[in-house]
């Protein structure tokens, strides 16, 4: 027998009705947000970024494909990793249903990592995707946009990220949490290298030759790029979660 509340049609109808204007309110509150993330000043990009795409060396406004519109989703995968983070991995997962509707809308998404591009070539093979994944090696670009940080940041606990100074160093403990040796394993390094790359996605224009900046997130402004989610928050029991559940999609057993 459940130990969760049970109830009548009726009484089920009266809480979902209830329930149903406070997510009307989400959804007008939500389109209040889109609309002020479109007034925010854009920012103009004069720095030179080099990146390597399968069509070769490329700059900023070459990610833009023709279009006016990019956005970028930073994507964690250090020069140092051996595989993608297993997070961004299960948000990439739906990246290639949406980029050819985003195309004909006048958008490219598009992925850029620190990491070289023959790795990233290899990690898209092994997972299937076929969205455009651009290396931004030996470019500021992941360090200018906030997601990737130095050895010396890292090592002085002065780390900016998600507009805040915060320090991602491991508690001193005498040891490191198992949660985090478990994440930073699933890419093959440590915790200070796989913590030195940050999730964000940042949005650009292009209008008359001229690149602009117009928005970032990180965190959990990136929850509602991660479907698994969206799909949890409606399943019975939730998110429903303790500690690292998530794999890559070819890691499950069952699958």
């Amino acid at each position: 027998m459940t130990a969760h509340k049970t109830g009548t049609r009726q009484e089920w109808l009266a809480a979902r009705l209830e329930l149903l204007e406070a997510e009307k309110e989400l959804t007008r509150r939500s389109d209040a947000l889109a609309r002020q993330r479109q007034e925010l000043p854009w920012v103009r990009v004069d720095k030179e970024y080099r990146f390597e795409t399968d069509e070769g060396a490329a700059t900023l406004a070459d990610l833009f494909e023709g279009r006016s519109q990019l956005i970028v989703y930073h994507f964690m995968f250090g020069p140092d990793y051996r595989a993608g983070c297993p997070s961004c991995s299960a948000i990439a997962d739906g990246f290639d249903g949406s980029v050819v509707h985003l195309a004909h809308h006048d958008v490219t998404l598009c992925a850029v990592s620190r990491a070289p591009l023959a790795k990233l070539r290899a990690y898209k093979r092994r997972m299937g995707w076929s969205f455009p994944w651009a290396s931004s090696s030996g470019s500021d670009f992941n360090h200018d946009f906030g997601v990737a940080h130095t050895k010396e940041e890292w090592e002085s606990g002065v780390v900016e990220y998600n507009f805040r100074t915060m320090d991602v160093r491991p508690p001193e403990t005498g040891e490191e949490s198992p949660v985090l040796v478990e994440m930073a394993g699933t890419v093959g390094t440590d915790w200070p290298t796989y913590r030195r790359e940050g999730p964000g996605v940042s949005a650009f224009a292009l209008e008359d030759g001229v690149v602009y900046h117009t928005y970032s997130a990180y965190e959990r402004g990136l929850d509602v790029l991660w479907g698994m989610y969206q799909w949890l928050d409606r399943a019975p029991l939730g998110r429903n979660e303790t500690g690292f559940w998530w794999r890559r999609h070819d890691e499950y057993e069952n699958r």
